[in-house]
């Protein structure tokens, strides 16, 4: 397949699609930098809707089926906006058998957000992670990127809580 020589124009005026474009560019806007292309689009935007998928197919000349699936196959893609905070628990072999279906459930039934959700109000994102490899400090988490071990239910929801706490004085 050749590349198209018809001009594609980004889902919208914003000035981020600058970003994404010259990371298309740089790899002479050829599929094999889908990858990078992705990531350009979710540090600019924070994650992939459906318009940027289809912008990056149509930009690289990529079925759309391959960069969905590209898009949904990496877990450091998001199809959804994130929230304001990010708790991603580990789900491992270490993290499970010490306790991570705890946490998770109570966690859930707390801040009324399911794994791989976010709040209704935005403010925060529950994930899963297949291996953190810190199994050594089992059960563990990150908090808004810092990693928290040897978790149980009092430190894991003071953590959350002191998290959110943070975004309600900067709010005040």
């Amino acid at each position: 397949m050749f590349p198209s020589s018809e001009k594609i124009e980004p889902p919208s005026d914003d000035k981020r699609w600058r970003i994404v474009k010259a990371a298309m560019q740089r790899n002479g806007n050829d599929r094999h930098a889908l990858i990078e292309t992705l990531h350009a689009v979710q540090e600019s935007f924070g994650y992939l809707d459906e318009d940027s998928l289809r912008f990056v197919a149509a930009s690289l000349n990529a079925p759309l089926s391959q960069v969905y699936g590209v898009s949904t196959f990496y877990h450091l893609f998001s199809m959804k906006p994130a929230g304001q905070h990010t708790c991603v628990v580990c789900t491992g072999t270490a993290c499970y058998i010490k306790g991570t279906p705890t946490l998770l459930n109570e966690i859930e039934r707390r801040f009324g957000v399911k794994a791989g959700e976010t709040t209704p109000d935005g403010s925060l994102s529950l994930m899963t992670a297949r291996c953190l490899g810190s199994c050594g400090m089992a059960p563990v988490a990150v908090f808004d990127g810092e990693v928290g071990g040897n978790l149980d239910i009092d430190r894991t929801m003071t953590r959350l809580e002191r998290m959110m706490e943070v975004e309600d004085v900067r709010a005040a």
